[in-house]
């Protein structure tokens, strides 16, 4: 009778573990596809690839940078066919990934330079940006938020 019970609870303490490894990994595999995402944005923005911008979007996308309105999906696609505005530099650093399940908060620093109607202009913003998991498994951008940074 006790070897049953402590077969049962060994079995019982494996399963657990190994269901703990389980959300752990997919965790860590969702944190890496959302870090890859985040260089895939960065780089489509640098090279003023809106296709690949098009497929990070969601439909309901909403954009809210300073001085500026705020943009659909479809106003900021046509502001990156438009070329208009060419990215010298596009650059984040103190990203931090948070995955709540099928969401997903990215937080960071955008530090940019630009080029557009032939003047440069450099942004340093904090900013957020909101994934969600869609059909497929595919993460998609339903926001993106940008404030001023703080300066020293």
């Amino acid at each position: 009778m006790k070897i049953a019970l402590l077969v049962t609870l060994l079995l019982c303490a494996s399963s657990a573990v190994t269901a703990e490894d389980r959300t752990s990994s997919k965790l860590d595999n969702d944190v890496r596809e959302l870090q890859r995402l985040e260089t895939v944005w960065n780089e489509a923005h640098e090279h003023g690839d809106a296709d690949a911008l098009e497929r990070l979007w969601a439909d309901d996308l909403e954009v809210a940078v300073p001085h500026m309105r705020v943009l659909t999906k479809a106003d900021a696609l046509g502001f990156a066919h438009s070329g208009r505005m060419k990215f010298l530099r596009y650059r984040t650093s103190d990203v931090r990934v948070r995955v709540y399940d099928a969401a997903a908060v990215v937080t960071g620093r955008l530090e940019r330079l630009r080029s557009i109607d032939g003047k440069e202009i450099a942004d340093d913003w904090r900013f957020t940006k909101v994934y969600v998991r869609q059909p497929q498994q595919q993460w998609r951008v339903v926001a993106f938020h940008a404030s001023e940074a703080a300066q020293p």
